[in-house]
């Protein structure tokens, strides 16, 4: 961005706001993380009322009219540029940000962030507890809040469009709902035809796995998959996540099960990959609203390629499984690699969504983003939702959870954000990873070779000259079909599972 803040020195002034806001913001984010990981629990409502502080002083900041007339001043110059250069996609990104910023209250922002942190903390105690009833009504307040926030924005056809908007920039209630109908309509004949067949047996898994070890297992598969450990590092949390303060300082989180070897090393594997697109993008950003992923289905798209395509491939486990045996002789000396792969891809109809297979994994997306419309509609109220969660898994998934815990308390989303556009992404995602990876594929044929070596760096490469290193430069829909040549599709989704679970079940 060099050439033109010599000539335009109100870039050097949006910019040099930008920076601050951000380091609010950031200041603010530090917080949240330390509320997941090491806060005591009495610091939770000091907790609330510095968050939300710090995000009313970063939006009333983000509006000030100061900004609005450098935006302003600065479309001859935008209009004069490439679009994608750098300068034009800073002044075009901020603007988008800042039409929709300056329709919210600053007190609003404040008031909502202050309830999600006593909200977030209400669930930990609940979910600890299985008691619905003690956070009920923090969910009815959050789902007043959330109707409070779509109506900022008048002129939806469908109350959670504005919300969407903010995390799928594009996406529509509408749009989402033909998008999940059409996948639904493939995924549910292929997760029948899975269950008439034996389930893969997946006892090896659920033994007794060190948590130390397990973590210093992991931590050895993120470095090797390119985790930068000099911008980042992982702690324990109740519900894993990745935040950013600057491309400098990019953390993850996890959480271990000793009897269940699954779940902590692939959610280090996901909250990773959601990393590597942090520390790939530009550093020329830094501090500035490029610096950060251009919407949930993209970010969710590399946590999951890396999760699933990588994670969960038998090229990959063809390198590290052995390395894992060592670790862990007494569990898995006897039990062969191909027992092994098979069954970290069981496919189950299973309770919980973040352990879910890859076949079933987006049934449980579509359940949650139903129920969430159904909210916000007013056709589903907050005192019947677990009921109506429990009946949604009986007709969906054919089980019912014995308890909330399992049930609707077990995802923290709308415990500590919005009600609305909280799910969607996972399963856009999903789609997403299917079509950048056979893209990748297509581009280098050796990258499925090169994992079976413990060599991932062509294919990080890769993500970060095509997705990574340009942040919010393009929007998700831009981004697919730059890299891809074609907007999203399901089909290279159902290719993918026809043929690997095809594979392992004989289909």
């Amino acid at each position: 961005m060099q050439t033109l803040e010599k000539t335009e020195p109100k870039l050097v002034e949006l910019k040099a706001r930008l920076t601050e806001i951000n380091d609010v913001e950031s200041a603010a984010s530090l917080l949240y993380w330390d509320q997941a990981t090491y806060m005591p629990p009495g610091g939770a409502a000091a907790r609330g009322r510095q968050m939300g502080t710090l995000h009313q002083i970063a939006h009333t900041k983000f509006i000030d009219p100061a900004i609005g007339q450098l935006l302003e001043d600065l479309r001859p110059y935008e209009a004069s540029l490439p679009y994608d250069s750098d300068e034009a996609s800073l002044i075009r990104i901020t603007r988008h940000d800042y039409e929709r910023a300056v329709k919210i209250p600053a007190s609003f922002t404040a008031k909502f962030s202050h309830h999600s942190a006593e909200s977030y903390e209400a669930w930990a105690k609940a979910r600890a507890a299985n008691d619905f009833a003690a956070v009920q009504p923090y969910l009815e307040k959050t789902l007043d809040l959330s109707r409070e926030m779509a109506n900022f924005f008048p002129g939806y056809e469908h109350i959670a469009d504005p919300l969407i908007e903010e995390a799928d920039y594009g996406m529509k209630a509408e749009s989402v709902r033909s998008l999940f109908a059409e996948l639904r309509s493939h995924l549910v004949p292929i997760v029948e035809a899975i269950a008439s067949q034996p389930v893969a047996d997946a006892s090896c898994l659920h033994q007794n796995f060190s948590e130390a070890q397990q973590i210093a297992f992991s931590l050895k598969v993120i470095e090797q998959l390119g985790y930068d450990f000099q911008r980042g590092r992982q702690d324990k949390t109740l519900h894993p996540f990745m935040t950013k303060f600057s491309t400098g300082d990019v953390r993850i989180t996890t959480r271990v099960r000793e009897n269940d070897l699954n779940e902590g090393l692939l959610s280090t594997i996901h909250e990773m990959g959601h990393a590597l697109y942090e520390q790939g993008i530009n550093r020329g950003f830094e501090a500035t609203p490029l610096a950060g992923g251009t919407s949930s289905g993209v970010h969710e798209s590399q946590s999951r390629l890396w999760e699933n395509f990588v994670g969960r491939s038998r090229n990959f486990w063809q390198f590290f499984y052995p390395q894992l045996q060592a670790v862990f002789p007494n569990q898995l000396s006897d039990v062969s690699l191909e027992t092994f792969y098979r069954a970290i891809n069981k496919v189950e109809r299973s309770l919980i969504r973040t352990d879910a297979d890859e076949v079933t994994y987006n049934l449980h997306v579509m359940i949650r983003f139903d129920l969430e419309l159904q909210m916000l509609e007013g056709s589903l109220a907050v005192g019947d939702l677990p009921q109506a969660w429990n009946e949604r898994y009986r007709s969906d998934l054919g089980i019912v959870p014995p308890n909330d815990t399992n049930g609707v308390l077990q995802d923290v989303h709308w415990y500590g954000g919005m009600i609305g556009g909280m799910f969607q992404g996972y399963t856009l995602g999903n789609l997403m990873s299917a079509q950048f990876f056979e893209a990748a594929l297509k581009a280098n044929s050796e990258i499925s070779s090169q994992i079976a070596t413990g060599n991932f760096t062509t294919l990080h490469d890769w993500l970060k000259q095509n997705i990574y290193q340009h942040g919010r430069k393009y929007t998700a829909a831009e981004i697919v079909e730059r890299v891809t040549g074609s907007p999203l599709r399901i089909d290279p989704f159902i290719r993918y599972v026809e043929r690997k679970y095809g594979e392992l079940y004989s289909l």
